[in-house]
C-alpha cells in the first residue's frame, strides 16, 4: 500500500488513498486522450472527495419510515403457502412496485 500522507498526494490535499488514485487515474485517462486535466470536473471531484454532502438528519428518519411501510405492504401480499423461492421473488417484485408508486406524501 502507497503512503497518502498530505505530501505525497495530488496537490498535498488530505485525501484518501483511494481518492488520489482516482484523481490521478482521472489526469492518467485525460492525459492520454490529448484532453487537458486541469478541468472543472476534477475541482468538483475534489471538492466532493473534501466535502461530502451532508445529510439532514431528520428527513432520514422519515425516509427510514417510508422504507419500513413500502416493506411491510410488501411483506403482506405474501402468501405464506409459497414456496421460499417464489415468495422472496414475489416480495422483490411487490417491492418494486412499492417504489414505482414514489412516497406517500
Amino acid at each position: 500500500m502507497t503512503n497518502s500522507d498530505p505530501q505525497s498526494t495530488f496537490r498535498g490535499l488530505p485525501l484518501t488513498a483511494e481518492q488520489d488514485a482516482e484523481v490521478r487515474l482521472y489526469i492518467k485517462v485525460r492525459t492520454q486522450h490529448g484532453l487537458p486535466w486541469d478541468t472543472p470536473e476534477l475541482s468538483a471531484m475534489l471538492r466532493d472527495m473534501l466535502q461530502p454532502p451532508s445529510y439532514d438528519n431528520g428527513d432520514l428518519g422519515a425516509v427510514a419510515d417510508e422504507m419500513k411501510a413500502a416493506d411491510e405492504r410488501a411483506t403482506a401480499s405474501v402468501d405464506e403457502a409459497m414456496d421460499p423461492i417464489e415468495a422472496d421473488e414475489e416480495r422483490n417484485a411487490a417491492m418494486e412496485s412499492e417504489w414505482m408508486k414514489g412516497p406517500k406524501r
